[in-house]
């Protein structure tokens, strides 16, 4: 299925029944040799709590924050469709189809930063599904959730795949001037057909290095994320991608493994055996490689950045890369005094 990242609609596995949908009928609403047009299905939902906590001591974050629940972009790896089983759908086409919004993220921030309890520390949007999913240029939730952050000069990191967050770089250049913004852009490949076809929805690689760029222009901390590095696909593009980020401004990169955990295995394996059958057993086996043998693999420490010769060998790669393309840059630091100075005035009223 073109623009689809997911092939295939697995059951939930939490679910006790299943059903199934007969939408053959739509094929009598379209010229022949016409598709029929998948639409997003956006449901809003109001939680009650916005800021999560983050206890992986894989991830280098505290506290996360996502504005929507599913993502559309259908990136075909992406360990966040796991997720979407709790809410009762697929990790499948569900995961892409069926776009679960919170509307009331920004009052949910805004509630949290006046909270007596609450000490500065920077809150990461994306660290389940991206901020600037093709939804947000309608919604502008994430938007909203910068002004708040702006409001409280609290810190804030963003991950995301999409040139849409150059939309806010008025707001972010704001943010940067206060030291209270960090952005990482994530660029797994500068091959235009691997990426339509492992993530169809997301932006192009041009379009990401020129998002790159602009951040940079503006004074805006940007790094790069090769994310994932996928064995027998991508990995093969390390040096030239990190010379790519570099020459566009970025002053940083990372890199994670792609781990294919719960669902994601069996979507991602159907998606490589129909999309590219000619590599699709080698570039698994080199998968299999570098997770002790396993698709799967959740052992802490291990699982993001894989084990053996083979994610050794992609490691050391990794490293020399990053150090002839960008030196020692340095760890940046958040200004988190800035918060606790808009609070005091707060605090005086009780």
């Amino acid at each position: 299925m073109k623009g689809q990242g997911s092939q295939t609609n697995p059951n939930n596995r939490f679910a006790q029944h299943t059903s199934e949908v007969d939408d053959s009928y739509l094929n009598y609403l379209v010229a022949e040799g016409e598709e029929v047009a998948s639409k997003t299905k956006v449901i809003e939902v109001y939680p009650k709590s916005i800021v999560n906590k983050v206890t992986s001591p894989d991830v280098p974050m505290e506290w996360s924050l996502n504005p929507y629940q599913g993502c559309e972009h259908g990136c075909t790896y992406c360990y966040a469709r796991n997720s979407h089983e709790y809410w009762g759908y697929s990790a499948g086409i569900d995961f892409e189809r069926i776009i679960l919004v919170k509307k009331n993220a920004p009052l949910l921030l805004d509630q949290t930063l006046q909270k007596k309890s609450w000490k500065a520390s920077p809150i990461v949007l994306s660290g389940n599904t991206d901020c600037y999913q093709p939804i947000e240029r309608k919604l502008k939730i994430t938007r909203a959730c910068l002004e708040v952050m702006l409001k409280h000069q609290h810190p804030i990191g963003i991950i995301t795949k999409n040139a849409l967050v150059q939309r806010d770089i008025d707001l972010l250049k704001q943010l940067a001037q206060k030291q209270l913004v960090q952005i990482v852009v994530s660029i797994t490949t500068l091959d235009e057909d691997l990426r339509q076809k492992m993530e169809p929805r997301t932006a192009s690689a041009k379009k990401r290095l020129e998002t790159v760029e602009a951040l940079s222009n503006a004074g805006i901390p940007v790094s790069v994320l090769m994310a994932p590095i996928v064995p027998g696909l991508n990995s093969h593009e390390v040096f030239d991608l990190l010379k790519a980020a570099k020459e566009a401004g970025a002053r940083d990169a990372g890199f994670t493994m792609v781990r294919l955990n719960g669902q994601i295995a069996d979507i991602f394996s159907t998606w490589i055996t129909e999309v590219y059958p000619d590599k699709a057993e080698k570039v698994l086996n080199q998968i299999k490689a570098t997770h002790q043998g396993s698709l799967k693999d959740n052992e802490f420490g291990r699982r993001m950045r894989g084990s053996g010769n083979e994610a050794d060998a992609i490691k050391q790669t990794f490293k020399m890369a990053r150090k002839k393309c960008f030196g020692n840059p340095g760890k940046l630091d958040y200004n988190l005094e800035l918060y606790d100075q808009t609070k005091k005035p707060q605090l005086k009223l009780f």
